[in-house]
């Protein structure tokens, strides 16, 4: 036996735990791994700048999308209105010859209607200045409106008929009555169909009183003037007889000027009577009877039988479409491109 081998005696005694650790595995400790990134630090920030880059680049895309669309709207709304300028008064593109020209006076007389004196004189000038137009027919149906209006007209054609020496005639249709009749007379003869209804040369005001609603209803009026007759025919304030008495002066005036009006353009064809300026109206074939017309006839029959120019030619204003389309979508950016391309293209008659 070799002295450094151990002895039996000297061995530890055989216990379980022992023999257990005696037979494990050696675990070498390994080195720590690297801690992971904070939160919050470089790759939070880089989502952050990925997100505004997309909302931006999205952004950009809308705005580029706008901006064709509307230079597309734009674009076709040139094109339409140039379109509908030229179409309307192609009339004007070459030299006529003799022709009838004609001008429609339809609807209320009013001021910012197609019945009013400023949208018809244009086309009544370029008719009375065409040197191919023998004559120019107004062809009328309208109930009337305001006198100012067709005071305005019937001077502008009679002074015209002075200067271009050309005669105008006056076709009714269905209603030639009040103001539209003062217009008339400023024809040199008015023809119409025997149904027509012509006349009632009178002059009428009117609206509503409602202070005995307001008595009713306990409702108290509170008017303060500077001047007496301020609040001359206030509807919520009773009508004084002073002002009843001015405002029926008013109309007698009024009147008055229309009778002057209708007896100078008839003359001696006139027959008056005790109705003729009471405010009634008649049938065409009784306005012919009383001077009120000088015959049956259409425009047609106008045309070929007394102006001998069987060619009709509408010199009738038509509304501009570009602010026809401003006022409906009722824009202001759409209402001043409408003045600038009315007021940059040519005017055509």
């Amino acid at each position: 036996m070799q002295p450094d081998e151990p002895t039996p005696s000297d061995l530890p005694p055989y216990t379980p735990a022992a023999a257990a650790a005696a037979t494990a595995p050696v675990v070498t400790a390994a080195a720590p791994s690297p801690a992971p990134p904070p939160a919050g630090g470089r790759s939070a920030v880089d989502g952050l700048l990925e997100q505004f880059a997309r909302e931006y680049l999205r952004d950009r895309r809308n705005d580029r999308r706008w901006k064709r669309f509307f230079r597309v709207g734009w674009f076709l709304l040139v094109l339409v209105v140039a379109w509908a300028l030229l179409n309307q008064n192609q009339h004007s593109s070459a030299p006529s010859g003799p022709h009838t020209a004609l001008v429609e006076l339809r609807g209320e007389i009013a001021a910012d209607t197609e019945a009013s004196a400023e949208f018809l004189l244009s086309g009544i000038k370029g008719a009375f200045e065409d040197q191919g137009a023998l004559a120019v027919v107004i062809r009328i149906n309208s109930p009337g409106g305001s006198p100012v209006q067709a005071g305005i007209l019937n001077d502008e054609i009679r002074r015209l008929k002075v200067k271009h020496g050309k005669k105008v005639y006056a076709v009714v249709e269905e209603t030639c009555a009040s103001g539209a009749y003062y217009v008339a007379a400023a024809a040199d003869a008015i023809y119409v169909d025997k149904a027509s209804i012509v006349g009632s040369i009178g002059v009428l005001m009117d609206n509503f009183g409602f202070t005995g609603t307001m008595e009713k209803f306990g409702v108290e009026r509170r008017l303060i003037t500077a001047g007496d007759n301020k609040g001359m025919l206030d509807p919520f304030s009773p009508l004084s007889d002073k002002h009843r008495a001015l405002t029926q002066a008013m109309i007698d005036q009024i009147h008055r000027q229309f009778i002057d009006v209708v007896r100078q353009g008839r003359g001696k064809r006139l027959k008056e009577t005790p109705e003729t300026f009471s405010g009634l109206f008649w049938n065409g074939e009784e306005a012919i009877k009383l001077g009120l017309a000088d015959g049956l006839g259409n425009l047609d029959h106008v045309a070929r039988e007394i102006i001998k120019a069987e060619e009709v030619i509408d010199y009738t204003p038509k509304e501009n479409v570009a602010e026809r389309l401003a006022k409906r979508f009722g824009a202001s950016v759409g209402m001043g491109a409408a003045r600038v391309l009315r007021d940059s293209l040519p005017t055509l008659r």
